[in-house]
């Protein structure tokens, strides 16, 4: 039986672009749907009420409608490319991968307390803060002078995750990699790949509705 093709529900501006790339990797048919912000810059209440959790991105497969980058993109590559661009327990790199699949979003809530604080937050807060996420992000441009990706010399999920932070989130007023010299050259040899490139004509931050 041939898998139904999947849906992506794409808003513009957001992570969700990171399940076209996703899918543009791995060469598996889908259906990109765009729902564009509103003027107040948030998601418009059609796709809000596209699952109860009101985030992006959303994807159906057939009658399933999923929600959270993370799942999605092991539930895609499990359910229909046989686990490509994933990493098995019991390969020697699966805790790198399973790490820096998971570090998108200690950084992302890093990201929301800052805005939360905002700039006249408690002074001790956004000390912490910003400690916190500067050693993140030297953590990891110091695991990029160690290796290609982030589980090792191979494209994987992991990089998927991670890269948006990387790329997009300054647009939100994110932090820059501007003194990450191995995050940069990272985020350059991502820009190389076709299936990147792709994916943002599609549905990157510059892109609009076809």
């Amino acid at each position: 039986m041939i898998p139904a093709m999947l849906k992506i529900h794409h808003l513009g501006v957001s992570q969700s672009d990171r399940v076209v790339w996703l899918v543009e990797e791995l060469g598996i048919p889908y259906e990109l749907v765009w729902y564009k912000r509103g003027a107040d810059g948030l998601m418009p209440p059609e796709y809000a009420a596209l699952h109860p959790a009101s985030t992006a991105p959303v994807v159906d497969d057939g009658d399933k409608r999923m929600c959270e980058s993370a799942a999605i993109l092991e539930y895609i590559c499990h359910r229909h490319a046989g686990g490509k661009l994933t990493v098995a327990p019991s390969q020697p790199n699966y805790y790198d991968y399973v790490y820096w699949m998971h570090f998108n979003n200690n950084v992302q809530g890093l990201f929301f307390a800052k805005l939360a604080a905002g700039p006249q937050g408690e002074e001790r807060a956004q000390r912490f803060i910003k400690r916190r996420e500067d050693g993140y992000y030297r953590h990891l441009d110091q695991r990029l002078a160690e290796s290609a990706y982030l589980a090792g010399p191979e494209l994987t999920c992991a990089d998927i995750m991670v890269a948006f932070n990387l790329t997009e989130l300054s647009l939100f007023g994110g932090r820059k990699i501007d003194d990450l010299p191995n995050a940069r050259a990272y985020v350059e040899r991502i820009g190389k790949r076709p299936a990147y490139q792709k994916a943002m004509k599609l549905a990157g931050p510059s892109a609009a509705p076809s």
